[in-house]
């Protein structure tokens, strides 16, 4: 494949790697084959891997750029840097461990151009044993997600999850809705002009449902289409380790402080903050127990 000079480009596809295996390679070769008529600008920031991913990647499709950092600067503070360092009027951030399933890259642009009031346009997301993983979810109340935390894990069928989960929507119609799954979203550029870039205080997590966020309140849509499909093998590089855990509830809690909690929501953060920990040490104790 060949691509262009980034500032020709239609679309920048910017990839944050962090030991990601062979997974990165497989991410790069499935968007070869599912290009479609569409000037691209593929860039790739590496997060200071040291499993040799992001070389062997880049060396088996030269067509792709790299940018090696120093060190491990996380997700969000990576992706505003290829924001930056990209000028296509379309932005394409995409996981490692994301492989095209169905449909072209043009063919997600073109959803793009069709609706211009969208500020995130999510695809179908397909889990590793090819069931569909339910992105594009409202954002939940405080009800359904402190049950959806709790029992979620081991109660999936509990009604707090099917209502967060939007139980009954087989995702194979296109619709509006609050936000989609961080793993691929595709931006017009115009977007960060409006709203600005990612918040870096959400380094890891919580960082779309931010977005997606700010992107509502700007007057835009976030647009679930199932007119392109991906693979998503979730976790490759950051696991489930009890840190990440911790990581994952700090940020959710920052993002209940600063969207949710106006007004008499206030004296709920104590409780938010005991919760959301209460869970992560939960959920690493479940993980501890399943692992052995």
């Amino acid at each position: 494949m060949t691509t262009v000079a980034p500032e020709a480009a239609e679309l920048a596809v910017v990839i944050v790697n962090y030991n990601a295996g062979e997974y990165l390679e497989r991410c790069l070769a499935s968007l070869e084959r599912h290009r479609g008529e569409v000037a691209l600008d593929v860039l790739v920031i590496d997060n200071a891997s040291h499993d040799g991913s992001q070389t062997e990647a880049v060396t088996a499709h030269p067509w792709a750029r790299l940018i090696e950092n120093p060190a491990n600067v996380f997700l969000s503070p990576a992706w505003n840097q290829g924001i930056r360092e990209t000028s296509a009027p379309f932005v394409l951030l995409l996981n490692p461990d994301v492989e095209w399933w169905r449909g072209t890259l043009a063919d997600y642009v073109g959803v793009a151009r069709e609706h211009p009031r969208t500020g995130i346009v999510g695809p179908l997301v397909r889990n590793s044993d090819g069931t569909v993983y339910e992105s594009g979810r409202p954002f939940p109340s405080v009800v359904d997600a402190v049950g959806h935390a709790f029992l979620g894990s081991v109660r999936p069928g509990n009604p707090f999850t099917r209502r967060y989960h939007m139980h009954g929507w087989d995702r194979t119609t296109e619709r509006e809705v609050d936000w989609v799954s961080g793993c691929c979203m595709l931006f017009p550029r115009s977007v960060f002009d409006e709203v600005g870039f990612f918040d870096e205080a959400f380094p890891l997590f919580g960082e779309e449902l931010d977005m997606a966020t700010r992107v509502l309140r700007a007057g835009r849509s976030v647009l679930y289409t199932p007119g392109v499909e991906i693979v998503h093998e979730i976790g490759v590089s950051r696991g489930r380790s009890p840190e990440m855990l911790r990581m994952h509830s700090d940020s959710i809690y920052r993002y209940y402080r600063k969207h949710r909690a106006a007004g008499w929501r206030r004296a709920t953060l104590p409780a938010a903050w005991a919760a959301l920990r209460l869970r992560a040490e939960l959920e690493a104790q479940r993980e501890r127990i399943t692992t052995r």
